[in-house]
């Protein structure tokens, strides 16, 4: 009967690093891009809602490719900070290609929104098919 939850405790790791993996990702995210996400988001930004989600779903992407392709956890932490890296990439891609980004954002321009959020949302899908090593 123990053999069914056998992989439990690794299970249990993976996840928690995975979940302390957003929190770190939304910080820094949240810390480098100018407009100010929770509050534009809490004030019902569309904008906001779709580069924040974006982001959070161009890291998804790597993270569970590298939680499905470690070989340990301190593996998995290596290429969280990979995926990491990735998507502060992805956000000056997109800021650089955009002019004025964080402003239409904050003015709830939808396309600027897709925009940031689609352009993380490719860099992540890149990066997660790197990462099948």
């Amino acid at each position: 009967m123990l053999h069914y939850v056998a992989g439990l405790p690794a299970f249990l790791g993976y996840f928690a690093v995975g979940l302390a993996a957003y929190g770190v990702f939304a910080v820094i995210y949240t810390f480098l891009t100018p407009q100010k996400e929770v509050q534009l988001i809490r004030a019902g930004n569309l904008a906001a809602v779709t580069a924040f989600l974006g982001a959070l779903v161009g890291f998804s992407l790597p993270l569970a490719s590298a939680a499905a392709n470690s070989v340990s956890i301190v593996d998995y932490i290596i290429w969280a900070v990979v995926g990491i890296l990735a998507q502060i990439l992805a956000y000056y891609i997109a800021n650089f290609t955009m002019t004025d980004l964080h402003e239409k954002i904050t003015a709830d321009n939808i396309a600027a929104g897709i925009w940031g959020g689609g352009i993380a949302l490719v860099i992540g899908i890149l990066n997660a098919a790197c990462m099948t090593y």
